[in-house]
């Protein structure tokens, strides 16, 4: 035996590994018992100073350029620089995040205390981000390595080691060395052994095949023997040993075993064959987290029995691995607990709750916070500025992309009041923001330009089209080309309506009525694959429909068709006074104006309630060749066409389904009668109708949709 051995394994025998460094750590096996939830106690216990927490993490974030304060009105805020360049971008990911200031707070309490929060908002708002930036957050002194010995009682069941980060490699090392320095004893013993075997059969027996095969029994012995010298070298698990901080494992969509860890399967399982199974154990994302992170991203598409065994290891702060396939050789593997100390952030769309395990979720909720995030924020000075630097961040986090002038900043920043979809508000689905600037960049780079300008960035726009929006233009196209379109003159029971594909795309939607004999009870009949919230809207127009008409109905049905609404069909009510003006239009055989279209949702008494996506609907129109729009009043503040279409359509904002008749409907003295005969019956009569409906501000007005 060697007497030149590491200080790490002085006297350190692998059966007991008495003398192996350890740390005295709640999170370690053997060591103590975490709290529920997996956090250590001292942490748990500390007091929280929230103003010591903020001064700690940094919730202060300052731009580093001048600031003119009398023109903080414009779109930099008084942001007075040439370029990205002359932004500095914060080194910390927490100083990056833009916007979601109560989930920024959230994060760093959360990592100051150890608590768990899970994150419910639209894709693209900076879940993933906070994640990472709660990892930067925590402190790197506490970390861990795991080591996997064998177990000499119970091969089945190794055991489990922590030790600080950096000194797993180490022990790896020094058993390494000390099996090398064995193996290097028995070969030379081997040899000389095999050499006085054939000498012997040479000299004394004269039997030269006898020595021969009395050698290669030798050597398989030895070799054969040497194998339980190499399994006492354990298994480094997770390795800490280069962390610049605490771990970030993204599981997002991991299968059981990436997620919980997993044995290897050995095809040799005797004979002296087999792999050891402390070497087939793998670490899986809960384990490689210890001390950090974990950050699962749409929970609710993880398997039910994932979660359960999640739920364990926040609970117990440790969960043994063992083979994930029942038909492996590793099911019959399981290790001793390992370490779980990790920090969850569990992530997702608002369905996420629905298909997540309760009590998992009680688990993140009881020990942590729920957070949502936010879609908009305002639009103030303070936002502008920070989002001038969120374009010079975009620019050095991609590394190839020209700096930004400040007249390119200032249409990326118009475009984010524009997807905001609310007057006074930026969009925070800051992802999509993004990739505008990445395009952008590209554009400018491929004509050699020193920085990207303006005319970069309008260019983007239109390259960086959504496929709802390249589908939706496609659309328009080819109804020009078949006549499907009808943009001028009158037609009865015939409304231009309007819907949105997807989020930012919008789409013109004629809907037709025609009024027929019955040959039962009257009813009303709508195609056009509408969904439920669309049905229930049609629904709603019929009561309005039944009280409106002198006619009796009941021995007539109503035939509504959505034309041309594709495989996605029709959901939503935004085509509510579209519907109605179509049925009362073939009611009464009065014509529409086919130069006209509309959107807006509607009560049974009449009211036109706000819908959302109204920019994009109205572009839309224009693209169609409508002159004039219809929309809720309620609405007017959230319009923010781009400057091309301004001048191509008339926006006319409404409140009442009897201004909507009194504008789309031809002939003057029939069109008053019917207004006049509506207003009586629902009670809402207006005193300003016609033009002054176009033109009028004020009044009351229903909330806008987020």
């Amino acid at each position: 035996m060697s007497n030149d051995r590491t200080d790490s394994r002085e006297d350190d025998e692998v059966l007991d590994h008495e003398d192996d460094p350890v740390v005295d750590d709640p999170g370690s096996n053997g060591a103590g018992e975490s709290p529920p939830g997996g956090r250590s106690v001292g942490a748990a216990n500390e007091p929280s100073d929230e103003d010591a927490d903020i001064d700690d993490l940094g919730s202060d974030v300052k731009i580093d350029a001048e600031i003119d304060e009398d023109a903080e009105d414009e779109l930099l805020g008084g942001l007075q620089i040439d370029s990205t360049d002359d932004i500095e971008v914060p080194d910390r990911l927490v100083d990056q995040v833009i916007g979601q200031e109560h989930a920024r707070d959230v994060v760093m309490k959360a990592a100051k205390q150890r608590r768990h929060v899970m994150m419910i908002g639209s894709p693209g708002t900076g879940k993933s981000m906070l994640a990472k930036a709660m990892s930067e957050l925590l402190p790197k002194e506490e970390l861990q390595d795991v080591l996997v010995y064998h177990n000499p009682d119970d091969g089945n069941n190794p055991k489990v080691r922590t030790v600080p980060a950096g000194k797993g490699e180490q022990i790896v090392e020094a058993h390494k060395e000390e099996a090398r320095k064995r193996n290097q004893m028995r070969s030379f013993l081997m040899w000389i052994i095999i050499a006085v075997v054939l000498g012997y059969s040479l000299l004394v027996v004269s039997n030269v095949l006898l020595g021969i095969l009395a050698a290669g029994i030798i050597y398989l012995a030895f070799r054969y023997g040497s194998r339980g010298s190499d399994s006492m070298i354990p298994n480094l698990l997770v390795n800490n040993a280069d962390e610049k901080s605490a771990p970030f494992e993204d599981a997002t969509g991991a299968h059981a075993g990436a997620l919980l860890g997993d044995v290897r399967h050995d095809p040799f399982q005797s004979g002296g064959m087999e792999t050891p199974s402390h070497d087939r154990v793998e670490a899986g994302a809960i384990h490689k987290a210890n001390k950090g992170v974990l950050f699962i991203d749409e929970i609710n598409t993880l398997d039910i029995r994932s979660q359960q065994k999640l739920m364990t290891a926040i609970q117990e702060g440790e969960f043994s691995i063992t083979g994930q396939s029942e038909r492996s050789s590793g099911a019959m593997v399981q290790t001793e607990p390992v370490p779980t100390d990790f920090i969850m952030i569990a992530a997702g769309n608002l369905d996420a709750m629905e298909n997540m395990h309760p009590a998992l979720r009680s688990r993140i909720k009881g020990y942590g916070y729920e957070v949502y995030m936010d879609d908009t924020i305002d639009d103030t000075p303070e936002m502008r500025r920070k989002y001038a630097r969120f374009v010079a961040q975009e620019v050095a986090k991609d590394g190839r992309l020209p700096a930004f002038d400040d007249e390119a900043i200032e249409e990326v920043i118009l475009e984010a009041r524009r997807r905001a979809g609310r007057k006074g508000h930026l969009t925070l689905e800051l992802r999509n923001l993004g990739g505008l600037v990445r395009v952008s960049g590209d554009i400018a780079r491929s004509q050699d330009a020193a920085v990207v300008t303006r005319e970069h960035v309008l260019e983007a726009k239109g390259r960086s089209r959504s496929i709802e929006q390249q589908l939706a233009d496609d659309y328009i196209e080819r109804r020009k080309d078949y006549e499907l379109q009808v943009s001028d003159g009158y037609e009865v029971g015939r409304v231009n309506g309007l819907a949105v594909m997807g989020e930012d795309s919008g789409i013109m939607l004629p809907v037709m009525a025609e009024v027929t004999p019955s040959q039962g009870p009257g009813q009303v009949i709508a195609t056009g694959q509408l969904q439920e919230m669309a049905e229930e809207a049609v629904q709603n127009v019929s009561a309005i429909i039944k009280k409106f008409s002198d006619e009796d109905i009941t021995e007539k049905d109503i035939h509504i068709q959505f034309v041309q609404t594709g495989g996605s069909g029709v959901d939503g009510d935004s085509a509510s006074i579209t519907v109605a003006t179509a049925v009362i239009s073939a009611l009464e055989n009065v014509g529409v104006d086919q130069s006209l279209a509309m959107t807006g949702s509607l009560s049974v008494r009449g009211d036109v309630l706000p819908v959302g996506g109204v920019t994009h609907k109205i572009e839309a129109a224009a693209k169609s060749g409508c002159t004039r729009v219809i929309i809720p009043k309620a609405n007017e503040q959230d319009v923010m066409i781009e400057d091309e279409y301004k001048e191509m359509v008339e926006i006319i904002p409404v409140e009442h389904i009897s201004e909507v008749l009194d504008i789309a409907l031809e002939g003057e003295a029939e069109k008053d009668s019917l207004v006049d005969r509506l207003k009586s019956i629902t009670g809402s009569a207006l005193e300003k109708t016609g033009e002054g409906a176009g033109t009028g501000t004020g009044g009351p007005t229903s909330p806008s949709p987020q």
